[in-house]
């Protein structure tokens, strides 16, 4: 048996605090919960401030902690075995379980970015004669120093970064955080670094679920008596199937409501390698929507004449392009109104020609965005039920 990991957006709309039975409406519970991730989100934004340099990323790099040994796969451990440790403002009490979610989003960032550092030193180090098209033997010698799995995207939008610095410079970016500010912060709290201590996950039913979470009662809670435990309920979309193991979430704030990113993991039985001889198999690409070959099993091993057979959708394809185009004017246009209607006063007289046609503009808009969904799921389905004819 093997396991297949998925994440499901829920969103939770009221909690119970567990201590008084006190109910917390959505509204206040938005509220909290963005204490909770603002308070994380401090932390982490000082913590990769403090290390956004280049002795610090070599650290992170090397894979080797203070003391000689192999720093451990899990972020929040990695940093505090290399001794980076960020405290809360004055005056805030922050639990220790907090501190380890947010050295744990911190931890990925700066991953993130070792990877992002090392084309950037592959690029530079095989600059081109012509800044404009490389040679054969140019791309071989990047492609040398490339990691695995770099596309061409990649390449291309990390040349224009560097071409642009070296534009306003006039001389190559010595390292990553010569090239980049640091990293954005995302307004969310990753609960994978916490334990029992900070939460607790149960499934109570099919199709719900019950998060118990510590969330601040102040924006800056001087001691433990600021926090309390919220008990939230969560309803499940039917893409969790009962057999599903929870595991667990992000919480963040979207549009007025509590999110919680859950992840979910399915077992996935193997195939037999007795009792049947012929199978298929599937990609999903974007030239092609899908292309498919068949194998036959031949003592014990998969053998195919490579011949592919491919989904033509390049006729509705070709619509959605068009679609997506008309809603990227339309947008642009709206955006335009607003700005316009931004500049302007109620007594104005072209105020009220001005606000019929942006309203009418976002409705428009969001009847186009109806129809491209409309369409994608069509598309989807039957894709799907190609697949299955196959």
């Amino acid at each position: 048996m093997s396991e297949l990991t998925a994440t499901a957006s829920c969103t939770a709309y009221a909690a119970v605090v567990e201590a008084s039975g006190e109910v917390v409406s959505q509204g206040l519970l938005v509220v909290r919960v963005a204490w909770l991730a603002g308070l994380a989100g401090d932390l982490t934004a000082r913590l990769i401030a403090a290390r956004w340099n280049a002795a610090d990323l070599d650290a992170l790099e090397s894979g080797v902690g203070l003391d000689g040994r192999v720093l451990p796969s899990k972020g929040w451990m990695a940093v505090r075995r290399l001794g980076w440790g960020v405290g809360p403002a004055a005056g805030v009490h922050v639990c220790d379980r907090v501190m380890r979610c947010a050295q744990e989003q911190a931890a990925r960032l700066l991953r993130l970015a070792l990877h992002r550092r090392r084309l950037v030193a592959a690029i530079v180090a095989t600059w081109p004669e012509n800044a404009g098209a490389r040679t054969g033997a140019e791309w071989d010698a990047l492609r040398a120093l490339l990691p695995d799995g770099v596309s061409a995207a990649d390449i291309r939008n990390r040349t224009r970064q560097i071409r642009t610095y070296l534009d306003e410079q006039e001389v190559f970016p010595a390292d990553l955080t010569d090239l980049e500010e640091t990293p954005n912060v995302a307004a969310q709290i990753v609960l994978a670094a916490a334990d029992r201590q900070l939460l607790t996950l149960q499934r109570t039913g099919s199709h719900t679920a019950r998060l118990r979470v510590r969330l601040p009662l102040v924006e800056s809670p001087a001691s433990a008596k600021d926090w309390a435990w919220h008990a939230l309920p969560v309803a499940l979309p039917p893409t969790v199937p009962p057999q599903a193991a929870l595991r667990t979430p992000t919480l963040r704030v979207a549009k007025g409501r509590v999110r919680v990113d859950l992840p979910f993991q399915t077992p996935i039985g193997f195939a037999p390698a007795t009792g049947h001889v012929i199978g298929s198999g599937f990609d999903w690409g974007l030239n092609t929507l899908l292309t498919g070959v068949t194998g036959q099993l031949a003592d014990g091993r998969v053998i195919s004449d490579g011949r592919p057979f491919a989904y033509d959708a390049s006729g509705i394809c070709a619509k959605l392009h068009r679609l997506r185009a008309e809603r990227e004017h339309l947008a642009a246009k709206h955006r335009h109104m607003e700005e316009l209607l931004a500049g302007i006063t109620l007594a104005d007289s072209r105020y009220v020609a001005l606000s019929t046609a942006c309203q009418a503009l976002g409705v428009e808009h969001e009847r186009l965005c109806a129809r491209i969904r409309h369409v994608n799921k069509a598309l989807a389905w039957s894709a799907a039920r190609w697949a299955v004819d196959q």
